[in-house]
C-alpha cells in the first residue's frame, strides 16, 4: 500500500490514528486512578480517618473531567468504522462489533451509571454505598478496557471465527473469542501501565504540594501511595506481563518482532539493540551495540533460540514503517526502565523518611507526569505499526479495508478540523483540571492527629494553629 501523502488510505490511517492516541490519553488515567478511589475508600471504612475521604472527594473530580472528555473524544472513533473504514467493517464487523456493543452496554453504561453517585452522592448514599460506587467505577472502566483490548487481539491475533457466506467473518466460538490468549496477556500489560499512568500522575500532585507546603496531610498520602503503586505496576509493566507480550509476538507475529528489533538476518543467539539505527535500503542495523542473546531468551526462552529475520519473509508482509516501529519499540522500553529506577529511588527514600524532604527528586517526580502518557503511546504505535500491513492478521490487509469513496481531501479537512476542536478541547481540560488542582482537596480544617508537624503547617482559615 503506498503511504504518499496523496494516499486516502494513509490521510484515514493517520486521522485514525490521531483521534484515537488523543483519545486514550484519558481513559489510561481513569483506569489508573480508580483503584486508588477504591483502596482510599477502603481505608476511610476501615479506619475512619477523614483524610482518606478527602482523597477520594477530590480525585473523583479529576476522575471525572477525563471520563467527561474521554466520552467525547471516543465517539468520532466509533464513526470512523462507517466513514473511512466501510471495507474493514463489512469484512470483521461480524466479529468485532460483538464486542464494541457489549463495551457500550455493559462497562460503558456500568460507569457513567455510577460515576455521577461517585463525584455527587457521597452524603445521600452514605460511607459503604459511596465505597460501592467507587467500586463499580472501577470495575466499569476496567471491564471497559477488556472489551476494547478484546476487539484489537482479534485484529492482532485471529481466534474464534468462522467464515460465512458472503466472504465476511463471524464468531463460532464466543468463548475462544473473548478468552483469546493475546487479549488476557494484551489486558494485563495494558492495565498495568495504566496504572503507571495514574500512579505518576497521583504522585506528581503529591510532590507539588509538599513544594508549595500545602495540604501536607494529603501530599503525604499521594506521595506514599503513589510511589508504591508505581513501582508495583512499573516493575509488573516489564515482567511478568512485558516478557509475555513479547513471547506472544515471537510465536505469532515473528516479522513484527524481527521488524522490531531491525533484524534482518536471522540465527541463535540473537541481541537486544541497545543503540542502532535501522537501515532499511541497505538491510542491515547500522552502529548496533546489543545485548548478545537476550532477544532469543525473551520471546522463546533460551539464548539459543533462533529468531527470525526479515529477510526470511516477502517484502509485502513486513511492517510499511520499520524505522518508526523499531524507535517506538525502543523508546517505550527505555522509559520503562527510567520509570522502575526513578520509582525505586522513591520507594528507598520514602523508606529512608527523606522523601519530602528530598527537593530535587520531588521536582523529578512533579514533572514526570506526561513520560508514561509518552510511554503509553509508543507501547499502542508498537502494537499497531507491527501489525501492519494487516487490519486482521495474515486474512485481511489494510490496503483493503479503507473506504474508497473518502478521498484524501475529504479526510484532510476532517483531520484539520478534528485538530482545531480537540485542541481548544484539551486547553478547557488543561483549564479545569489545573483549577481543581489550584483548589485542592478539601481539608483545610482538618490535621492528621498523628501528625503535630503537618498540623502546624496547615492553615486553618485564618486562626492560628495551636502548638
Amino acid at each position: 500500500m503506498n503511504s504518499t501523502l496523496s494516499d486516502a488510505a494513509f490521510w484515514s490511517r493517520f486521522q485514525f490514528g490521531f483521534t484515537l492516541t488523543y483519545h486514550y490519553l484519558f481513559p489510561q488515567l481513569t483506569m489508573g486512578l480508580a483503584w486508588f478511589l477504591v483502596y482510599w475508600k477502603w481505608r476511610a471504612l476501615r479506619t475512619g480517618d477523614e483524610k482518606y475521604n478527602d482523597a477520594v472527594r477530590f480525585w473523583a473530580k479529576i476522575f471525572g473531567l477525563n471520563f467527561a472528555v474521554g466520552v467525547v473524544t471516543g465517539i468520532p472513533m466509533e464513526f470512523q468504522f462507517g466513514t473511512n473504514w466501510a471495507g474493514f467493517s463489512r469484512y470483521a464487523g461480524g466479529v468485532i462489533g460483538q464486542t464494541l456493543a457489549m463495551e457500550g452496554m455493559f462497562a460503558f453504561f456500568l460507569e457513567s451509571a455510577f460515576i455521577g453517585a461517585l463525584i455527587w452522592g457521597e452524603k445521600r448514599l452514605g460511607p459503604r454505598y459511596h465505597f460501592m460506587a467507587a467500586v463499580a467505577v472501577a470495575l466499569g472502566s476496567w471491564i471497559s478496557g477488556f472489551f476494547i483490548l478484546v476487539t484489537n487481539a482479534f485484529m492482532q491475533h485471529p481466534v474464534g471465527y468462522g467464515v460465512e457466506a458472503d466472504g465476511s467473518l463471524g464468531i463460532t466460538s464466543l468463548g475462544s473469542y473473548l478468552l483469546n490468549p493475546w487479549a488476557l496477556v494484551q489486558f494485563a500489560h495494558n492495565q498495568l501501565a495504566a496504572l503507571v499512568t495514574g500512579s505518576f500522575v497521583v504522585t506528581a500532585v503529591g510532590a507539588f504540594y509538599t513544594l508549595r507546603g500545602r495540604h501536607p496531610v494529603q501530599a503525604r498520602l499521594y506521595l506514599r501511595a503513589g510511589t508504591i503503586v508505581g513501582l508495583i505496576a512499573s516493575m509488573l509493566v516489564a515482567f511478568p506481563t512485558g516478557d509475555q507480550q513479547a513471547k506472544m509476538v515471537g510465536n505469532h507475529q515473528p516479522v513484527t518482532l524481527a521488524a522490531m528489533e531491525g533484524r534482518f538476518v536471522g540465527g541463535p543467539m540473537a541481541g537486544v539493540a541497545v543503540i542502532g539505527q535501522p537501515n532499511v535500503a541497505a538491510r542491515r542495523l547500522d552502529n548496533p551495540i546489543e545485548i548478545p542473546g537476550a532477544l532469543s531468551f525473551l520471546a522463546y526462552g533460551t539464548l539459543q533460540s533462533y529468531v527470525h529475520g526479515l529477510q526470511e519473509y516477502p517484502e509485502a508482509t513486513w511492517p510499511d514503517n520499520i524505522e518508526l516501529l523499531y524507535y517506538s519499540f525502543h523508546l517505550m522500553i527505555t522509559l520503562g526502565t527510567l520509570f522502575i529506577l526513578l520509582m525505586a529511588y522513591a520507594g528507598f527514600q520514602n523508606w529512608r523518611g527523606r522523601l519530602e524532604t528530598s527537593t530535587g527528586l520531588l521536582w523529578v517526580l512533579m514533572l514526570a507526569f506526561p513520560f508514561p502518557y509518552i510511554a503509553n503511546t509508543l507501547g499502542w504505535m508498537t502494537a499497531e505499526l507491527g501489525r501492519q500491513p494487516w487490519l486482521v492478521y495474515g486474512l485481511f490487509r489494510t490496503g483493503q479495508g479503507y473506504s474508497k469513496v473518502v478521498s484524501s481531501g475529504d479526510t484532510i479537512f476532517t483531520l484539520i478540523g478534528f485538530i482545531g476542536l480537540y485542541f481548544m478541547l484539551g486547553l478547557l481540560f488543561l483549564y479545569l483540571v489545573g483549577r481543581e488542582i489550584g483548589s485542592g482537596p478539601d481539608d483545610d480544617v482538618r490535621v492528621d492527629p498523628g501528625d503535630l508537624q503537618a498540623a502546624r503547617e496547615v492553615p486553618v482559615r485564618g486562626k492560628v494553629p495551636a502548638p
